[in-house]
Formats: C-alpha cells, structure tokens, sequence
C-alpha cells in the first residue's frame, strides 16, 4: 500500500507550487513567532466595566486587558474571587479608580509590592471632582443647575482637585509603589469627593490621558499603537460629549429622582436637574423616614421620574412613587447589564442620556 501511495504523494508534491511550499522548519517559527506577538501584550488589569472600556480602547491591536468586577456586580457591593487574585498576581499594570470606590481592592493590590505598576486614576491631572453629596432629599448643586459649566463650553473652569501628589508614581514609574504610601492620607468610603468619575467625558478623558503614559512606559515597543488609539479615544469623546449634550437638553430643566447619588457629575456637565436620591450609598438601605422624605419630595415635584439601577433593589422606586404620577426609568451608572469592551463606555453614556430623555419627556 505504501508503495501504491508513494508515487501519487510524489506527483502531487510536482503540482504545487513552488511559492506556496512551506519548508517543514518553518511552520514551528511561524507558531512561535505568533505566540511571543501574543506574549509581548502586558497583563493588564482592570478593576471596572467604565475603566475596562478606556483601557481596551487604547490597547486596541496590542491585546485586551483583564476585568474584575464583571457582569451585573457593583464595585460597591464586591468580593474577591480566586480567579481575581490569580489575574493581580499576574499582572503588569493595574488600573483602578481607588480606595474610595473599589475598597475590596485595597488590601489584595497591597499585597502585590513592587510586582504590579498599581495606578489610581482618581488622581490623575486635570479631573474635576465634586465633593460627595449627603443627608435627605436635595437640591441641587448651585454648579450643577443652569450657572453650570456646560459641553457647549469645551474651556470651562475645571473644579481640580490638586491636594494629590501628580508626581507620586500616577503612571507606575515608581513601580507601583507609591499608591501605597499614601493610602492612610485617604479618607475611605464615602467621603471628600464623589467617585463616579467617569460620568463626564472630560474626566474620561484625563483618565484616558493618564492610561496611555502608563501603557507607553511599561511597554514601548507599542508606544506607537497606545498612542494613535489614545488619540481616536480623545476625538470620538468630544464627539460623544457634543452628542450627549443635544439629547438632553430638551429635558434638562425637568426635575427627577435617581436610586443612589452616582450622577453628579454628569449632572454637572450637562447643566440637568436632580430633586434627590433614595439611598446615598447603594451599601446602605435607606431607613423608613428617608423613604418617607423621598416620596413627599416626588409628590410636590408632580410629573416626574424615579430612575432605579439593574443591578438594585426595583422595590423602593415602586414604594416611593407609589400614589405619584412619576414615571420610572432604569438608569446604568456602571454598566451592569452592558458587555465589557472598547465601545462600553461609549453605549453607557448614551444610555444614560437616551433613558433621562425618554422618561423626562413623557413626564
């Protein structure tokens, strides 16, 4: 039989072409040269869907960074897997917001040392920050009504929060290091500014800005390709910050009611209106008195609306808006129900804007 076969294998080889031979040695170069493009790409990790998005976008064409707090889980609300702290270990670069936000977080990237560059991007340059909001049912900000600085105004007066180090290591050349030394000048939880950053694109921005420094340095190689994406990031969002601004402006001036006070900042950039919250923290369910304050308020403002968030407890917008004619909304601050991605980002911030529009329109 093999001696039937060999003279067909031999004609066959005759028939092809002598371009399209593949010498036997170079088909494992080809395989090994595939596997070290792919082993080039740093580990990079991500605490959030928002962050995941920034940093996928401008890893685009390098690789796709890890995420911890996936699916519909709230950072609020997290507990660490063996697959997260797997995923830390191995890591290169880790992005996050910071204690304040994502405090399940803070002693695993402790326990990295000098193995991770650990980047809190609530310290990066040019972020405005808006002092956390408390107490009953409120007004809203004196900068977050029509005196607001507004997308129409793209050289607006940023509200900087400069009382940070910029210099300390934001972009990991300290070797992650630095976030270290000065977590006990932090005041954790819920305390000297709001955490929903990247709910205005501006901040998205100066995020974005900080996530490029940091990829370039830890991995020049692809400085080139960081630093086209980061510029493409930068131009689709003052596109998405122009387009946010048409969609709500029609409603702007309607009052409403949110599930827990993540929007403030967005409120801020867009120049709408917030009568109150429900609960401050999503960690703490509001007592009897606060759900009593916050169903009167609903029924003074009249036609309304009261927006819950997937991944919370739907019961208290129905209590609250009960015997009201307030409409509800599902609003998605963190993107629970979204899939992770570069264009994450991009579809929860006109989700946002499309529910309030929807709802507030009928209202």
């Amino acid at each position: 039989m093999k001696r039937a076969l060999a003279p067909a294998l031999k004609a066959l080889a005759l028939r092809i072409p002598a371009a399209l031979a593949i010498p036997a040695l170079a088909v494992p170069a080809l395989l090994f040269a595939g596997t070290m493009r792919a082993a080039d790409a740093p580990v990079v990790v991500t605490s959030i869907k928002p962050i995941h998005s920034l940093v996928s976008a401008i890893m685009q064409g390098v690789g796709e960074p890890e995420l911890i707090v996936d699916g519909a889980a709230s950072p609020h609300t997290y507990s660490m897997k063996p697959s997260n702290a797997r995923a830390l270990q191995e890591a290169k670069v880790v992005f996050w917001v910071g204690p304040n936000l994502e405090a399940f977080l803070e002693k695993p990237l402790e326990a990295l040392g000098s193995n991770a560059s650990v980047v809190e991007l609530d310290n990066a340059p040019d972020l405005t920050k808006l002092p956390f909001r408390e107490g009953g049912a409120f007004e809203p900000h004196d900068d977050a009504g029509h005196d607001s600085a507004s997308a129409d105004d793209p050289d607006r007066d940023h509200d900087h929060d400069h009382d940070h180090d910029h210099d300390a290591a934001k972009t990991g050349q300290d070797g992650g290091q630095a976030h270290h030394d000065d977590h006990e000048d932090h005041e954790h939880g819920h305390g000297a500014f709001d955490t929903h950053l990247w709910l205005d694109p501006m901040n998205a921005k100066a995020m974005a800005a900080v996530i490029t420094t940091t990829l370039v340095a830890a991995d020049p190689a692809n400085a080139l390709t960081y630093q086209a994406n980061a510029k493409a990031l930068d131009d689709r969002l003052t596109a998405l910050d122009k387009e946010i601004a048409a969609t709500v402006a029609p409603v702007k001036d309607k009052p409403f009611v949110v599930f827990h006070d993540a929007y403030q900042y967005f409120e801020h950039r867009y120049g709408i209106r917030v009568a109150g919250s429900i609960t401050v923290s999503p960690e703490t369910i509001p007592g009897a008195e606060r759900v009593s304050e916050i169903h009167r308020k609903v029924g003074e403002l009249g036609a309304t609306c009261v927006f819950a968030e997937p991944q919370f407890e739907p019961r208290l917008v129905k209590v609250v808006t009960e015997g009201t004619r307030a409409k509800s909304g599902v609003l998605d601050p963190e993107a629970a129900t979204l899939k992770a991605g570069p264009d994450l980002y991009f579809t929860l911030m006109r989700g946002i804007a499309d529910s309030m529009k929807a709802c507030l329109s009928s209202a």
